[in-house]
């Protein structure tokens, strides 16, 4: 654990040291996005105890300083998580602005995404996504809010978890995100945990649409070995972005590892 919490602080370290945000020009920015499946504040070392520390969870995300973050396996008002609503706790415990997309009622309270924010929050909107090729899976959605930045400069920030049983049903959900995306007009930055990895057919479908913030990717889900590469975060094609760099950041607090990009866009006006 001692070592696992080393490695994290150097990488932070590196993060930040080589992050010059914001860019202060009028159409340009700089952003740091990230992208984590925080397994409902439920370390694997408690997993079996079903202890919850929210407060594991905020500590690595306050020193990553993002600016914008996706979260998935968030549970609100849940027994399981002692009836409380992580999506609010962690957003006030670092100071960000929130907002929850509900997947599924599930134990006495609701499931499903958040995104957090430095910037103001609008118009939250939840997809829901097909599971026709297993119809048995848990229902999954797209969940999209719109980040309103410095200089009245205006993005989509979107996240999903897709389904982990069934690749047709992953297929679907992909298909039906691209063409969401293929209608947007705002700048669109897209996250989450995709449950599948690059050279899937799921991938090659959401690659079309969307540029990922990397090309070597690194696993996420250690427990899945060389197939854990399943958390990403991406841009749609008509955003005009460039990649400033993209980390996965090793973590014992989750399953999963936070996926950080830092991320310069410009704006058309």
């Amino acid at each position: 654990m001692i070592g696992s919490i080393a490695v994290l602080f150097c990488f932070i370290v590196i993060l930040n040291a080589c992050s010059n945000r914001p860019v202060n020009k009028s159409n340009e920015m700089q952003l740091r996005f990230v992208s984590y499946n925080i397994h409902h504040c439920n370390p694997p070392a408690d997993e079996k105890t079903g202890k919850i520390d929210v407060d594991a969870v905020a500590a690595v995300l306050k020193a990553l300083n993002a600016d914008v973050i996706a979260l998935q396996e968030v549970d609100v008002n849940t027994k399981r998580s002692g009836n409380s609503n992580e999506a609010k706790l962690l957003a006030d415990k670092l100071q960000m602005q929130v907002v929850f997309g509900k997947a599924i009622n599930y134990d006495g309270g609701e499931y499903g995404l958040a995104i957090l924010s430095k910037y103001p929050l609008s118009n939250a909107t939840v997809y829901r996504l097909a599971s026709d090729a297993d119809t048995t899976a848990e229902p999954r959605i797209l969940f999209t809010t719109t980040v309103t930045l410095p200089g009245n400069q205006q993005l989509l920030m979107g996240n999903t978890h897709l389904d982990v049983k069934a690749a047709g049903n992953r297929e679907l959900q992909a298909t039906k995100i691209a063409s969401i995306a293929n209608e947007q007009k705002l700048p669109f930055v897209f996250a989450g945990d995709w449950n599948d990895h690059p050279g899937s057919t799921t991938l090659n479908i959401l690659d079309q649409t969307f540029q990922r913030t990397c090309t070597a990717c690194a696993v996420t889900c250690p427990e899945e070995g060389e197939k854990g590469i399943i958390d990403f975060i991406a841009f749609s094609r008509s955003t005009n972005a460039s990649i400033i760099q993209y980390k996965v950041l090793p973590s014992a607090v989750s399953d999963h590892y936070p996926v950080v990009s830092d991320l310069k866009i410009r704006f058309s006006q």
